[in-house]
């Protein structure tokens, strides 16, 4: 790809102002800033913000209110001819023909791109060289992991050798492997002078950009360097260095005093930012251990953008108050044993054994098509396994299913709600399932319908909501029965970094009544919160502990304080080449 000059102003918007019809707020209101070649620019906020607005008026694929957008010199609408072949764009969905091969989406995107002849062969041969898919050719689109289809969304995006590539939250739900991958290709994108703009509600990918364009609620919050952004937050954040063994308790009590803003756990530790202008306190005022101690951390982009929206929510779950206490007896009431799934030749769970008591929070990680969910369904009851046992309460899932699940509560990797009824309809629909009726059902749907803010919704059609609230439909309908056990699988995928926060609120909160929850996920800062971790590949269990073990484990003198992503990629690297 040929070089271009290194401080390129390629993209500028002056004003910009989007509303849709049916909203009362504008999706874009009055926002202005400049691209440049050089740096990713990372285009961050939450769901909701607009990112996806702008980079849709950017590309030129709608046309705004008010305000004007140049796009590589050109306006977008008016001279769309200009720019269609120099603008590479990666929508949010992926946005391939999922009963396509690789080779046959790359080739319908050149069709359309009109790339033909030896530049089309040149293209495939680097493309495919590039993103390292040339073994997987002949593999239908829909069949890869989520790190793959990535990969190939990001090959189709460079066909024609784009001046400017947008992508639109690349990273949602791909492990850190996969996203490090995706990362680096990126960046060798922008050493040969293409413009990009890397959006994303993932705020250590944000602190990775170059500079940031952040937004909120259609506003401009800030732009400047993840640093810039930081630099205010210094002397405000800290960890509180053993805490002792309620760190869960102590988080909620810490948040709720006027000092903190927002806080989270690690490890045996809490991170928590202080207010502006605010002491620290003795740490035994929230019941601490005796050796507890406040040690100074460097400001995150994370802690900063919290700050910005004005602090994260409260430690206290409203969700945890509507749930009965369960006793803390210390059984085991999950438990996998020499657990294995065929399909065909291929082995998804290879004998994998664990076990979780009661009152714990169990993390299964592991990259994109490593077994997860498979052995997640299995121990939900969703899946009959080839080999091997899954208990729930010391029920057989194979023959006492349905007795065992009345004690369960799931909410899928994917939104498994029904989009064409209302939210109103689902509520009613699935606590109806999990055997609510009458005068009690209908006081739970109200009940939840507060506790997940979804009153202004009751009668929107499911599909109509924006992820944050689908998901926060979704954890409402599998707690409504209360169960004893939650399964979530990647219940924070995509979600912005407040919403994350109150579900692990509510989390934290079900597991002090005794809920005992087993989840899935691709954030390493929320694997923190889990009692222990197993991390799958290739269907095995490769590693089982805590967090703090895996860390350790992975602890050498060039990096004697490893994070959860670096023992996750040190681990499963280790395991790929041998060790």
């Amino acid at each position: 790809m040929p070089d271009e000059k290194t401080d390129e102003v390629v993209i500028r918007f002056e004003e910009v102002t989007k509303t849709f019809k049916g909203m009362e707020m504008p999706a874009l209101d009055a926002v202005s800033g400049e691209v440049r070649t050089g740096v990713i620019t990372g285009l961050v906020g939450p769901d909701g913000a607009g990112k996806t607005t702008l980079l849709r008026l950017i590309a030129g694929l709608m046309e705004p209110d008010h305000g004007k957008i140049s796009t590589l010199g050109h306006d977008p609408i008016t001279d769309a001819a200009a720019i269609r072949g120099e603008v590479g764009y990666m929508p949010q969905k992926f946005g391939l023909y999922e009963d396509l091969t690789v080779m046959e989406n790359l080739t319908l995107q050149a069709d359309l791109r009109h790339v033909t002849g030896k530049e089309r062969e040149e293209s495939f041969e680097r493309l495919l060289t590039f993103t390292d898919l040339k073994r997987f050719t002949g593999r239908f689109a829909g069949k890869l992991s989520g790190g793959m289809k990535q990969k190939l969304g990001l090959a189709c995006a460079l066909l024609g050798k784009p001046k400017l590539l947008l992508l639109d939250e690349p990273g949602v739900g791909v492990d850190p492997i996969s996203r490090r991958e995706l990362w680096g290709m990126v960046e060798d994108l922008v050493s040969q002078g293409i413009g990009v703009v890397w959006s994303t509600a993932y705020l250590d990918e944000a602190e990775l950009c170059g500079t940031t364009v952040v937004l909120n609620e259609g506003k401009l919050l800030f732009t400047g360097t993840p640093q810039e952004i930081a630099a205010p937050l210094a002397g405000r954040c800290f960890q509180l260095r053993e805490p002792g063994e309620q760190k869960r308790r102590l988080l909620t009590k810490a948040l709720s005093r006027p000092e903190i803003s927002d806080g989270t756990i690690q490890g045996h530790s809490l991170r928590l930012t202080f207010r502006k202008g605010s002491g620290r306190f003795d740490p035994k005022e929230i019941g601490a251990a005796e050796g507890a101690e406040w040690v100074e951390v460097k400001p995150r982009f994370e802690d900063a953008f919290i700050d910005l929206l004005g602090g994260g929510p409260s430690g206290e779950s409203v969700l945890a108050q509507h749930t009965h206490q369960i006793e803390q007896d210390g059984k085991t009431v999950i438990e996998a044993e020499h657990l294995t799934k065929q399909f065909g030749d291929f082995k998804a769970t290879d004998d994998v054994t664990f076990q979780v008591t009661r009152g714990e929070i169990y993390g299964l990680l592991g990259p994109n098509g490593a077994g997860k969910s498979t052995t997640f369904k299995m121990m939900c009851g969703l899946l009959v396994p080839t080999a091997g046992t899954a208990k729930v309460v010391g029920l057989d899932l194979r023959h006492s299913g349905s007795q065992a699940r009345q004690k369960l509560g799931y909410m899928a990797q994917k939104f498994s709600l029904y989009g064409s009824l209302t939210v109103m309809q689902n509520l009613e629909f699935f606590s109806g399932i999990y055997g609510l009726q009458g005068k009690k059902q209908r006081e739970k749907m109200q009940e939840m319908a507060e506790i997940f803010h979804l009153k202004p919704f009751l009668n929107a059609k499911t599909e109509s909501l924006s992820l944050g609230y689908k998901q926060r439909l979704a954890l409402a309908c599998s707690v409504m029965h209360e169960p004893d056990i939650l399964f979530l699988d990647e219940p924070t995928s995509g979600v912005d970094p407040v919403t994350r926060r109150e579900f692990w609120t509510h989390i934290n909160g079900l597991v002090e009544r005794g809920v005992t929850i087993m989840v899935t996920t691709h954030f390493m800062d929320e694997a923190e919160y889990c009692d222990r971790i197993g991390l799958v590949f290739r269907g095995q269990l490769i590693a089982n502990g805590t967090p703090d073990q895996l860390k350790e484990s992975v602890a050498t003198k060039e990096n004697p304080d490893p994070t959860m992503e670096d023992a996750f990629i040190e681990l499963v690297t280790g395991k790929e080449a041998g060790k």
